[in-house]
């Protein structure tokens, strides 16, 4: 089978409430799951200390209305292991949207140190009260490291995508990174985790487009990048991503906040052919992303129609970066003035070691 039609048998089985064990096969799941065991002792335990909270407003002196942010999922969306808020991909994210906006940002972060795509619900139970324009989510790591069906993980994805998009918020999801990467994880762990991810990877992507979403392939973020440079773009546990790291996250997210937002720049209104933008079909699409880092992709019209006869059709774009904002946390003064939200205030909570 292709990897175009193992994503799509991986989406259809989340769908359709599949219970294909995975398109990796019986064995390699037997594998996986004890060779996870002895990767995560490699690890060591977590951190009691949570990691900065970077709720809150951004863009002081900027006009409103306000922009308002839900960042949902694991300990990639929290910043685990870093020290300063600034550092966290929510400060970075969100003094980004202020400066490419120009408005003021209210971010709110509902993500848990651990969290599995089957945790994504309650998340979003949290999120929708404060009426965001858009909610960012990254998760699937702790899915695979915990080495849980790629069709639930992606069922859940997919379910909480749905709500959100019928809630009227923007979604934008940071699909799983490359795992195979990762210094603690030794071969054949290492070949298995990156099959096993990028393919849920492309999975999350059908899914999250036919609800309504975009996705952002984030395989540099664990990908090229880090395993040129671990020592700078990996903390201390060679697990989490460093402060550096994070920011190369939130960066690669950045341009497609932005667009979800329609604060895309005016020369980025089409895609660009000699920029290996265009569009195709949903699966080919998706295989091409994580394929290709930092990908966005995005449900489009072809003729009025959505869909061809090889399935949805995407936009897939490569947009650029933008520039790097000054490291601002945000404002206490304004927590008066947040919006409210029902139930706990503490969107981190300690977990054992996961993403």
């Amino acid at each position: 089978m292709g990897k175009a039609g193992a994503a799509r048998k991986l989406a259809s089985a989340a769908a359709y409430g599949g219970g294909g064990l995975s398109v990796l096969g019986a064995g390699l799941f037997g594998v996986m799951k004890v060779e996870a065991k002895l990767a995560r002792k490699t690890i060591g335990q977590p951190s009691d200390q949570p990691p900065p909270d970077a709720t809150g407003w951004y863009g002081r002196g900027r006009p409103g209305p306000a922009l308002k942010i839900a960042l949902l999922g694991d300990s990639s969306a929290a910043g685990y292991g870093v020290d300063l808020v600034t550092e966290t991909p929510g400060a970075v994210l969100a003094n980004g949207i202020a400066e490419n906006a120009d408005r003021r940002v209210y971010l709110r972060e509902f993500c848990k140190v651990g969290a599995e795509s089957s945790g994504l619900a309650d998340q979003i139970d949290r999120a929708l009260p404060i009426e965001p324009d858009v909610a960012v989510i990254l998760i699937g790591a702790n899915d695979v490291t915990h080495t849980v069906l790629p069709s639930q993980s992606v069922r859940h994805l997919s379910e909480g995508v749905r709500r959100l998009r019928e809630a009227g918020v923007q979604v934008v999801v940071g699909t799983c990174p490359d795992l195979g990467t990762i210094k603690p994880i030794a071969p054949p762990l290492k070949q298995v985790a990156r099959a096993w991810s990028r393919r849920l990877a492309a999975a999350q992507t059908i899914a999250v487009i036919k609800e309504g979403g975009r996705t952002v392939s984030l395989g540099s973020i664990l990908g090229p990048e880090f395993l040129a440079a671990p020592a700078l773009l990996f903390g201390p546990d060679q697990f989490h991503p460093s402060a550096e790291g994070y920011q190369a996250l939130a960066n690669v997210l950045l341009p497609s906040a932005l667009a979800a937002l329609g604060l895309a720049p005016d020369d980025e209104a089409l895609p660009e052919a000699y920029r290996g933008e265009g569009v195709l079909p949903i699966a080919a699409a998706a295989v091409q992303a994580v394929n290709t880092p930092g990908t966005e992709l995005g449900g489009t019209e072809v003729a009025g129609n959505r869909a061809g006869v090889r399935g949805l059709w995407v936009e897939l774009r490569h947009r650029r970066r933008r520039p790097q904002s000054a490291g601002e946390g945000p404002d206490a003064e304004d927590t008066d003035d947040a919006p409210a939200e029902p139930g706990s205030d503490t969107p981190v909570a300690d977990g054992e070691l996961s993403a």
